[in-house]
């Protein structure tokens, strides 16, 4: 992953003048329902087609009359990119049927009965609220390994193989243990602190770079009737977006590896308990936006495209999620989080940036070869620029903007992760683990202490047991960083 820069401890840092604040009483709440992917792995019959004749045109061997089923998720970026590469899928394969599309926001409901009946389809976005568990779908072995489509040759340069054109990271996240590659991450993320332009430049402002700057611009703010942060309060699993890099910046990705690995006291460490303080800190002085807590991601970003609010954590499919309230003045742009103080471990600019958008081939597909073939299509440079224009964002495969008029967005992730270089930081529990990351971390923990109703201390003793019970919990599949 790369070196760490270190700054020595200049002074007193905010870690240490940051005053726990008096624990308030916990309540309960609801927990939401865990969406699992749970399917037996020998139910259903063996029906699938039968494998077409490799070529020079066609190198993964896909059936050229057989149909293909593709399932997508509905969500920020839509559908039509992906109807795009299916025409073009289509036009490869004419003798085949017209690919029969599907598009939903109900990826588990939709397709867990097909899972347990053994009749998935070809190729599935799993990606939403409603994600499957890549972690039980890995560990069950329901998903193809997609080496093959990795190792056969891309569209636009059949002497480059497909794994030679994707961004740095994609592969490897699509890599649980060893060498198969289960997941294609088409959308390139960059997550962290969203922000307008023109709403810093109202108020005679700038990024701030450390945490005492962003504190004295939300006071400003506040003075102005307008909020500093707010967050999907319906989806707080939205705050890690900035948080753990924030982690990881104070001290170190060593930090954010333990974490993953489920490593023992790893949510103890003293880099946890600044950032947990730091972010408490929001909450107490009153710059998270008022109803926060209760809104859906749609209404948080609606807020903050509105102006009531001046930060929100979230990726950068939020562009175009969040297009039909942003003001053509907004001048969208995403930074890094600020720094600590000047003790912290990477430098400012370190941020999270990774594949997003996982497109799986299940391992009892009826036509696999026709679904690597769709990736395989997508992953074209034609394709890639067809993405960028459409939905704002940055796909997999490395290039694709050449020629392109990016939006301010856009270009502030690539300024982003060419600032951060080598300090990109990619933590891993909300693939390896979702259940610990989104019911668990997000809404018990991390969600409970942004409302008020937990202090970062007992905020972090929460998680570390929910961390604890899921590193001794022998019936789920368990991953570390290699």
């Amino acid at each position: 992953m790369g070196s760490t820069s270190a700054h020595k401890n200049e002074g007193l840092g905010r870690r240490d003048v940051i005053k726990r604040s008096a624990a308030l009483g916990l309540i309960t709440v609801p927990t939401m329902s865990f969406l699992s992917a749970c399917a037996s792995s020998d139910s259903g019959t063996d029906d699938s087609v039968k494998k077409g004749k490799t070529s020079a045109k066609n190198p993964l061997g896909v059936n050229e009359t057989a149909a293909l089923d593709v399932v997508i998720f509905d969500g920020g970026f839509g559908q039509q990119y992906a109807i795009d590469a299916e025409k073009k899928y289509n036009a490869a394969f004419p003798k085949a049927p017209k690919v029969k599309h599907t598009a939903t926001q109900k990826i588990q409901s939709q397709l867990q009965p097909r899972f347990n009946g053994g009749t998935p389809p070809d190729l599935i976005d799993n990606s939403g609220a409603e994600q499957m568990d890549m972690g039980v779908l890995v560990g069950k072995k329901q998903l193809l390994d997609l080496t093959p489509l990795m190792d056969a040759p891309s569209i636009d340069d059949p002497s480059k193989k497909v794994r030679d054109t994707l961004r740095p990271g994609v592969l490897e996240m699509g890599q649980f243990d060893g060498d198969p590659v289960w997941i294609m991450y088409y959308a390139y993320t960059v997550y962290g602190v969203w922000y307008s332009q023109t709403a810093l430049e109202n108020l005679d402002a700038q990024y701030p770079e450390n945490w005492d700057d962003m504190l004295a611009l939300c006071a400003k703010a506040k003075k102005k009737g307008i909020a500093g942060w707010t967050y999907a309060g319906k989806y707080p699993y939205y705050l890690p977006f900035s948080l753990y890099p924030f982690i990881g910046k104070i001290g170190g990705r060593e930090v954010l590896d333990k974490i993953d690995n489920l490593e023992p006291n790893a949510w103890k460490d003293p880099a946890v308990k600044a950032a947990f303080e730091a972010y408490y800190e929001l909450y107490k002085k009153g710059y998270v936006l008022k109803g926060t807590p209760g809104m859906t991601h749609i209404q948080s970003q609606t807020a903050w495209t509105k102006g009531k609010a001046l930060f929100i954590p979230n990726g950068s499919w939020v562009e175009n999620e969040a297009a039909p309230t942003t003001p053509k003045d907004f001048k969208m742009m995403v930074s890094a989080p600020s720094s600590l103080d000047s003790s912290d471990k990477m430098p400012f600019g370190t941020i999270w940036a990774s594949g997003g958008e996982p497109f799986v081939v299940p391992a009892k597909a009826k036509n696999p070869e026709g679904g690597m073939e769709q990736l395989r299509i997508m992953l074209s440079e034609e394709s890639s620029k067809n993405f960028t224009k459409q939905v704002k964002s940055l796909s997999a495969f490395n290039g694709g903007t050449d020629g392109l008029t990016l939006s301010t967005a856009m270009q502030a992730g690539v300024d982003a992760l060419k600032k951060a270089g080598d300090n990109v930081v990619n933590p891993r529990l909300q693939d390896w683990y979702v259940k610990l990351q989104k019911e668990q971390i997000g809404v018990a923990g991390i969600g409970e202490m942004m409302a008020g109703r937990a202090t970062p201390a007992e905020a972090i003793k929460k998680i570390q047991a929910f961390a604890d019970a899921a590193a001794k919990d022998q019936s789920i599949k368990h991953y570390k960083h290699q």
